[in-house]
């Protein structure tokens, strides 16, 4: 079977945005995917929307609305490790936290933190859904 039969279109576009950094568009198309989507990767598909929504908030600035989404992503993707749709997941959390730690330790009502660019997540499929057909 060929891998890229295997994501979704939207999963792909999703990806697509996401590594430009564009996490708006990111969480539109996953929600897009979401929102009809009704099988087992339901609440996987969610969590990569918290991601984004989260990156999202914390490049606008709004360091709180990023800390309250760290925690649901976990709680949405960690049932789902160590992989799971070509996704390594344990490494994909290991950056968001670590892209977010400086968000997460503060305790300040009001926390300020600047958005690292060399700490940005990236999402890479195994297979990647261009291989060849085995």
């Amino acid at each position: 079977m060929d891998p890229s039969s295997a994501y979704d279109p939207l999963y792909l576009e999703g990806i697509r945005h996401f590594n430009a950094c564009d996490y708006y568009e990111s969480h539109e198309s996953w929600e897009e995917l979401w929102t009809e989507y009704r099988g087992e990767a339901r609440k996987f598909y969610q969590g990569l929307i918290q991601a984004a929504v989260a990156l999202y908030h914390f490049g606008n600035g709004n360091v709180r609305g990023a800390r309250k989404l760290h925690g649901s992503v976990h709680g949405y993707l960690d049932p789902y490790l160590p992989r799971y749709l070509g996704l390594d997941l344990e490494k994909f959390l290991r950056e968001f936290d670590r892209c977010l730690a400086e968000v997460v330790a503060s305790t300040d009502d009001r926390p300020v933190a600047e958005l690292d660019p060399d700490l940005l997540p990236e999402i890479h499929l195994d297979p990647p859904p261009d291989a060849p057909a085995a």
